[in-house]
């Protein structure tokens, strides 16, 4: 389980993962559902929430000349994304886009516990739809 934890971590960080590998690995071991779903759930939120402490870190420099938005345009999205731009969090658990979504909520300061919200929410429907379709497709295969 500590192996999962650690491979859900570090992909859904800006490193590269195959969590789902993992998981349908385990599920044929037969570890239980509950504790697999759990586990990669915790694991892979926790490695968003990084995303999300990485942006915020990030905004220290946005009075620098080589930041990618001005203050102008900062305070632009900064309104957007409080109005609907959280929602986009539950496509955190895309591939390529949801790790620079979290990255984003953390440069326009989400709050905390939204973000845990949100990011909880998508990986962990997320990975109860991979155990379903582990459950159909391959139950033969283990």
């Amino acid at each position: 389980m500590l192996s999962l934890f650690l491979v859900a971590l570090a992909s859904a960080t800006l490193l590269p993962g195959g969590s789902e590998v993992w998981l349908a690995r385990q599920w044929c071991a037969g570890e239980p559902v509950m504790l697999l779903w759990a586990v990669a759930t915790a694991g892979n939120s926790l490695g968003s929430l990084v995303n999300v402490a990485l942006g915020r870190y990030a905004r220290h420099f946005q009075h620098r000349r080589w930041f990618p938005a001005s203050p102008r345009s900062m305070a632009r999205a900064e309104a957007w994304y409080r109005g609907v731009g959280e929602w986009s969090l539950l496509l955190s658990w895309a591939p390529l886009v949801g790790d620079a979504l979290t990255v984003v909520a953390g440069v326009l300061r989400l709050a905390w516990w939204r973000a845990v919200l949100w990011i909880v929410l998508a990986k962990g429907a997320r990975y109860a739809v991979l155990l379903l379709l582990a459950r159909a497709w391959l139950m033969p295969l283990c």
